[in-house]
């Protein structure tokens, strides 16, 4: 059964701060501290990276997966599913963008997870509280370090 998360988190930074570093997956390995390895593997019509395959840390081991992504909300918001990955069967997630003005965006963080190996329910929501905190943290301070 698939582990649904979301948390949100104000960025002093325009929506289209936020996407454009949301959306640079070859930089994730400098500011995102999981993630170890990015490739792109194809990209869309307009040259945005559609399929993507990352080696990251998790479950104190190495994870490998490749996410599609969808533009269709571009620059508001950008989601994406899993084709294929080693721990998890399903992970599915999106990033929402709100300007709040004044070059305020309230970011939205939603996950789904479903893991492969089996562990306690309280353990993979605990992991996923970390991976949603930390991913809205280290995005705010690449955006706000950028701007």
């Amino acid at each position: 059964m698939a582990e649904h998360t979301s948390r949100k988190m104000v960025i002093r930074a325009c929506p289209d701060d936020c996407f454009e570093v949301v959306s640079n997956f070859s930089s994730y390995p400098l500011w995102a501290s999981d993630i170890k390895e990015v490739n792109v593997l194809e990209l869309d019509d307009l040259g945005r990276p559609h399929l993507v395959s990352f080696r990251a840390a998790a479950f104190g081991r190495s994870s490998n997966y490749t996410l599609k992504y969808d533009y269709s909300k571009a620059p508001y918001e950008i989601s994406w599913y899993q084709i294929e990955g080693d721990i998890t069967s399903r992970l599915e997630g999106s990033y929402v963008f709100d300007s709040m003005g004044h070059q305020d965006t309230e970011v939205t963080y939603y996950l789904d997870v479903e893991l492969g190996v089996p562990l306690p329910s309280f353990v993979k929501r605990r992991a996923q509280s970390r991976i949603v905190s930390t991913a809205l943290e280290e995005l705010r301070a690449r955006v706000e370090v950028s701007n």
